[in-house]
């Protein structure tokens, strides 16, 4: 398949570059036998007693960073992840890319020496604690297709209620629907709640690069998996209940610990590139947002959904108005024989 495959018209002012008013207000396509227009709030009644929601608890970090190198250039930074002895690993922008052992210089007298360099990646150590640094200093690294800075609302409603782990430089958007009053609803009704982490990275904003599909690859992120889950997931699947992942992070996390057969502990790094003629392993439903033209999710959630299916279903949704990517409406994806 090619990239050309996975593409849609999209009018820009679909993109929905501030949240809804309210996280459950937005409207949910539901895609079964037939498309249904629905609204979010609707998600308790499309559920069954014990099935089992696996929901992505990573939290978005304050992750990007303006400061000037030595010289009084401009450098912007996006932290991709977090390492040991205050260190990181994350891009550098700059009109010249600085070298190893010259500092950049951040607010609160903050130094970042640049220790090394692979590929798109900058090995950075900062002077200060990082964690609390980037959260009294840095900005919400909000997607840069919404073509606008930060406001107040980012820090609330760019994260899940439920966001705990820190690390993600991207939040796991088709969470962002849930409130507090929603999920009780569900657990009101029998419906069970399972969290994975995975910490989404900078590349997930990276476009494919080669016209053939299985030319690319995808970046590397972080996945932790517990016993626990695994066993909420096997329980729900030998009892012919649903496991209903919510979002391509959640799909992506179970499939990487379920490579080998069977769903196992996981704690690593995952590479994996689902396209369409993917057998999945541990997952029955999808709850996800709408991604990108010529996006590895796009051709996640044609895997699952089969690849006519899904675009006509993209292009009922353009027909209907519905807001797309990060803070954009959302679809819950069924088999097709249901």
């Amino acid at each position: 398949m090619f990239l050309s495959d996975f593409d849609y018209e999209l009018p820009d002012k679909l993109i929905a570059r501030y949240p809804a008013p309210k996280r459950s207000g937005s409207r949910l396509l539901v895609v079964g036998p037939t498309l249904d227009d629905r609204v979010f709030s609707d998600l308790p009644q499309l559920l069954n007693n014990d099935d089992l929601l696996v929901c992505n608890n990573t939290r978005v970090v304050r992750a990007r960073l303006v400061g000037k190198k030595e010289t009084g250039g401009s450098v912007e930074i996006l932290v991709e992840r977090l390492l040991e002895n205050n260190e990181v690993s994350a891009q550098v922008r700059a009109s010249k890319s600085p070298t190893a052992g010259s500092i950049i210089v951040l607010p609160g007298d903050c130094a970042v020496t640049v220790l090394s360099r692979l590929d798109d990646m900058f090995r950075l150590r900062f002077s200060a604690p990082v964690t609390p640094y980037l959260e009294q200093h840095g900005k919400i690294p909000l997607p840069p297709y919404l073509g606008r800075g930060e406001v107040p609302a980012d820090s609330e409603r760019y994260q899940t209620v439920y966001a705990r782990a820190a690390g993600a430089v991207a939040a796991p958007t088709a969470g962002l629907h849930f409130d507090q009053r929603l999920l009780d609803e569900i657990k009101r009704c029998g419906v069970r709640q399972a969290f994975i982490t995975l910490h989404v990275g900078a590349g997930t904003f990276q476009p494919l690069r080669h016209d053939f599909v299985h030319d690319n690859s995808l970046h590397s992120e972080r996945c932790f998996i517990e016993h626990k889950v695994c066993k909420a997931v096997r329980t729900a699947r030998q009892s012919g209940n649903r496991v209903i992942a919510v979002g391509t992070t959640s799909v992506r996390a179970l499939e990487a610990a379920s490579i080998n057969g069977g769903l196992s502990p996981y704690a690593g790094e995952t590479d994996l590139f689902i396209t369409p003629g993917y057998q999945f392993q541990s997952v029955d439903a999808i709850l996800t947002n709408f991604h990108l033209p010529k996006s590895s999710l796009l051709m996640l959630v044609a895997a699952f959904g089969g690849h006519r299916r899904i675009m006509a279903a993209y292009e009922h949704a353009v027909s209907k108005g519905y807001r797309f990517f990060s803070y954009g409406d959302a679809m819950l994806l069924l088999p097709e024989k249901v």
